[in-house]
């Protein structure tokens, strides 16, 4: 599949800025949006200050694209209200844009926290129902429905991204099953944007850690590259981690971290990385 014009949400979140230079790299034009202001890296880039909060935001700068990866949203645990704007109404201002002017493929930023709630011992795959670890992960749910609404109904090309832990290294226990590196995001993505044949698919992007609790899905045709286990002497604790009955989101599957970051009074990030 010929991809040119790609437009980038939430281009300068954690995600997006490892995503700029490869991307950058293989296509004609980098179409990058965030809410934060952004500087060009290149004649190939063209960068927007957009908040993205209505259909006609996003009308606005996807023209000519061949593909949008939509990145943009509330990154991590938050109230409801603020998951539900962020996230839910984002992504289909995006679906829908996308719908309106044509784009035919649109990689959307799920989470593995939508089936954080599945034990470590047990392998995981994306046609198994969710168990979302917190609300974030139940606002991907949502994200993933909307894709396969618009894949069935308005004929769709989406692929929903199920992104693991990325860092530039492992760090903690979770990441040696977790971990995504910056390489094989970068790989991921290019595969979901190219992969011909696809009309909805939900995949985790994860490295080939040893300890892995995910199934890789073939659909896409990439093979990651790295193993966490290269850095596991490195972290403590890490044996561990993996016996008893440890969930796969780990903190995040905890009540206190749902208690302590969603119903907590205090304005929330909106950043829509």
């Amino acid at each position: 599949m010929t991809m040119e014009t790609v437009v980038l949400t939430g281009a300068a979140g954690q995600v997006g800025s490892v995503l700029r230079e490869p991307l950058r790299r293989r296509l004609r034009r980098l179409i990058a949006v965030d809410r934060a202001p952004l500087t060009a890296q290149g004649p190939d880039e063209e960068v927007h200050q957009a908040h993205l909060a209505e259909i006609e935001d996003v009308t606005s700068v996807i023209g000519g694209a061949d593909a949008i990866v939509h990145l943009a949203g509330v990154p991590d645990e938050a109230p409801l209200a603020d998951l539900l704007d962020g996230n839910v109404l984002g992504t289909h201002h995006v679906l829908e844009a996308a719908r309106r002017t044509g784009v035919k493929r649109v990689v959307l930023a799920s989470s593995n926290r939508l089936t954080g709630c599945y034990p470590v011992a047990q392998t995981v795959s994306a046609q198994m129902p969710p168990r979302p670890d917190g609300l974030y992960g139940v606002s991907k749910v949502a994200v993933e429905a909307l894709g396969r609404l618009y894949a069935d109904k308005f004929g769709l090309q989406v692929v929903c991204l199920r992104i693991g832990s990325l860092e530039p290294e492992p760090s903690e226990p979770r990441h040696l099953a977790t971990w995504l590196s910056p390489r094989d995001c970068a790989g991921f993505v290019w595969a979901a944007l190219t992969r011909p044949g696809i009309t909805f698919t939900a995949a985790y992007a994860v490295s080939a850690n040893t300890r892995r609790v995910w199934e890789l899905d073939d659909q896409l045709g990439y093979l990651p590259r790295d193993d966490a286990e290269a850095y596991a002497d490195r972290i403590p604790g890490s044996a561990r981690y993996f016996t008893g009955n440890q969930l796969q989101g780990g903190d995040y599957a905890t009540a206190d971290y749902t208690l302590r970051y969603a119903f907590e009074q205090q304005p929330t990030d909106r950043s829509f990385r």
